[in-house]
């Protein structure tokens, strides 16, 4: 048969630091075939490679039995292939329509007025994606925003789909959808390229396995319904991992509190919704939920991101709702965004600069506007060995870093000794097994030395392993509390009973 996409004996460097090294991948039509591998292993390297975004340094790229060389991604589109990226590429400011016109308009040149608006409309209802053309854009939520990025490239003519991380931020009833629909696409003779890091999935949906690591393919074509789930993970990072070590809760007084919490969207429509939970510290308080029932509001309204309605919000016994994200940093605060390169990191700063820009105004560098780069320097390289932040130096710009390598240094530089509250608002999102294992140890390890954790997040696996209470967020409110023994069906239940 066949192969819809292979590349062979791919490589590619950055700066001199080799991302893929003789790299191998093969794709069959009507397969969903998943890529696995850790933070770095070089599978959206090579997944770029094949829609045209990065040229190769040496290997080949054959599409549906053809050898090409790409130009640009349009060169891609031309031939096939498309990809949605685990960060989106919308304008939030425009309908959806809108950012479907921006890359589609030229494929539907010549057309009668409204035929791109009845395709769109069509395809949803064809994929089981439904979305709402006047929609906009900065009101969906992420799985709705995901649909529209499908939409969009399949619109273009996409047959073979890359999809990369495409469940990282969903709920189990959305994964679970969208999984269906790469399947029913296989189906109908496209070949679906799924890069994920859950394993479960992987094993349930896939049809075939390639395995990556350090840059190399570790193993091919392998039938993942075979395979078992710690297998699967040997093989990703080359070692079994240790099981999370069990806690014994050592919870003191409330350290941080929101009662009858109000935050509007950028719109004015409510987002956040009388609003009353509490956190102690040396506990991690999970807030579940579908996505856009408020979290992000939620996160950034605590965090002095945005204004507050009504309501309060306590930290340390203190009301400190409406205060500047400097104020709240100097009373206890930490935060890791959900978007650590747009919220959390600087992406042409280096690793050195990104590490110090939370602690100018402290002093910790010398004055604020003449820091010592010898000092940042110091430092950086001190949090770069404890938080194993690896392929760094201080020098290194952000933007090099693989995701797990981001997030370790967003780690780095929040968690210090002096916090006494983490908003972690999807901290695992497109990251690898280690690299997950490794922030949930960090956030156990915050909570242990008695900081309060409050932990928001899609990923109901996530908030299970980690949290010691749960509430569910529904419509901008509290629809339910949990203590352990944890009932998942009972969580799940009011995550979406109340949608």
């Amino acid at each position: 048969m066949t192969h819809a996409l292979e590349l062979a004996a791919v490589s590619k460097a950055f700066d001199g630091r080799m991302a893929l090294d003789c790299a191998e991948f093969a794709a069959r039509w009507g397969e969903v075939h998943a890529l696995l591998g850790e933070n770095g292993a070089g599978k959206s390297t090579l997944m770029t490679i094949a829609c045209g975004l990065y040229a190769p340094d040496g290997g080949d790229l054959v599409i549906d039995g053809q050898q090409c060389t790409l130009r640009g991604p349009a060169d891609a589109a031309a031939r096939g292939i498309g990809m949605v990226h685990q960060h989106f590429k919308l304008v939030p400011a425009f309908t959806v329509l809108e950012n479907v016109r921006l890359t589609c308009a030229r494929r539907f040149r010549g057309q009668p007025a409204g035929a791109l608006r009845k395709a769109l409309v069509e395809l949803a209802a064809k994929a089981d994606l439904p979305v709402h053309p006047s929609a906009r854009v900065a009101e969906l939520s992420i799985a709705e925003r995901q649909r529209v990025e499908i939409l969009r490239t399949l619109l273009l003519g996409a047959r073979i789909l890359i999809l990369d991380e495409p469940t990282a931020v969903l709920t189990d009833q959305e994964a679970e959808s969208l999984l269906r629909t790469a399947r029913g696409l296989a189906a109908q003779g496209a070949c679906v390229v799924l890069i994920s890091h859950k394993l479960n999935e992987v094993k349930a949906h896939a049809d075939r396995v390639t395995v990556m690591r350090a840059g190399r393919t570790v193993a091919r074509d392998l039938d993942a319904r075979s395979l078992d789930v710690p297998a699967l993970a040997r093989l990703m990072v080359g070692e079994a991992l240790p099981p999370p070590p069990r806690h014994v809760a050592h919870v003191g007084a409330v350290a941080f509190s929101v009662a009858d919490l109000r935050v509007a969207r950028a719109d004015g429509a409510p987002a956040v919704n009388g609003l009353s939970f509490d956190v102690r510290a040396g506990e991690i308080y999970g807030l579940a939920g579908v996505g856009g029932n408020g979290q992000t509001e939620l996160a950034e309204a605590v965090c002095g991101l945005l204004p507050v309605a009504a309501g309060r919000i306590r930290l340390a016994g203190s009301d400190v709702a409406g205060r500047a994200p400097a104020r709240l940093r100097r009373a206890g605060l930490r935060a890791i965004p959900a978007d650590r390169y747009r919220r959390a990191l600087a992406a042409d700063l280096d690793v050195a600069e990104n590490y110090a820009l939370t602690g100018l105004g402290s002093g910790r560098f010398g004055p604020a506007l003449w820091a010592s780069h010898r000092a940042m320097t110091r430092m950086a390289e001190q949090a770069v060995a404890a938080f194993d932040v690896r392929g760094a130096a201080p020098s290194t710009p952000a933007r090099l870093l693989s995701g797990g390598n981001a997030q370790k240094l967003v780690l780095a530089r929040e968690l210090d000794s002096d916090c006494a509250l983490i908003v972690a608002h999807s901290p695992t999102r497109g990251l690898d097994v280690r690299a997950c294992a490794d922030v949930h140890e960090r956030l156990r390890q915050a909570r242990d030395r008695g900081t309060a954790v409050l932990l928001i997040s899609e990923d109901l696996d996530e908030i299970l392993a980690l949290a010691d209470r749960i509430g569910v967020i529904s419509r901008g409110r509290l629809t339910g509390e949990f203590a352990p023994p944890f009932a998942r069906a009972d969580i799940g239940h009011a995550m979406v009973g109340h949608a």
